[in-house]
């Protein structure tokens, strides 16, 4: 999707057939099980299957020419014996110019294998960046322990799962046992994160690609 496109509800934009366009996002969907590229702008396309308008169609057009380009891609399994596992987790905030709430994304690493990952708009407006990058690491909190769970069935146990987070204000946030009143409007589902920090790891990544491990507290 070109960084230039804005996809808006626009009334008096030509409709199409929202039937039709249901099933197309369905198949782009179901494709994004193996196609980590394409899932931003899925999702974003996603969100106006009620009443898509010609705008809407064009851009979806837009990533099935991508996709026909770009069949060669596909994701690596090596095979091997290692079994660490980070998590990375990002977040923007009050980037949507449609709601002005924060977009938000997760992806998992078990060795250098790419095995889940997802991109979603947060339900609630965060009055800072910090505010949506803790939201977001609560998340990659609940991602790490249900990973830990899936691969005790394998009979395989982690003691620890690093999680990659790149603000510095979440990070010192997630560490705060007393909440305060940046911590007042948060969603309860982000408070255990502190509970959590015995068994998983934070990091800070600096600018220049070096990381800089977090203690947890």
């Amino acid at each position: 999707m070109s960084p230039d496109t804005k996809l808006i509800k626009d009334k008096e934009d030509e409709s199409v057939d929202n039937t039709k366009y249901r099933g197309i996002i369905g198949s782009l969907l179901y494709l994004m099980a193996s196609r980590p590229d394409i899932m931003f702008c899925v999702c974003l396309c996603a969100r106006f299957q009620e009443d898509p308008k010609t705008s809407h169609l064009e851009a979806v057009k837009r990533i099935f020419r991508y996709i026909k380009g770009t069949t060669h891609l596909g994701l690596w399994y090596p095979n091997g014996s290692g079994i660490e596992t980070i998590i990375y987790t990002d977040s923007n905030h009050a980037e949507d110019y449609v709601d002005q709430k924060s977009n938000s994304g997760i992806c998992t690493f078990i060795r250098c294998c790419l095995t889940s990952w997802f991109s979603k708009k947060q339900t609630a407006l965060a009055i800072s960046t910090t505010e949506a990058e803790y939201v977001r690491a609560g998340k990659a909190c609940q991602q790490a322990l249900w990973t830990k769970q899936a691969l005790i069935n394998y009979e395989i146990c982690l003691d620890n799962i690093s999680i990659m987070c790149d603000n510095k204000g979440a990070i010192d946030l997630s560490k705060n046992v007393v909440q305060h009143s940046r911590t007042k409007d948060i969603e309860i589902p982000s408070f255990p994160l502190r509970q959590c920090l015995k068994r998983i790891y934070f990091y800070q990544k600096s600018s220049v690609g070096r990381e800089h491990r977090q203690h947890p507290h």
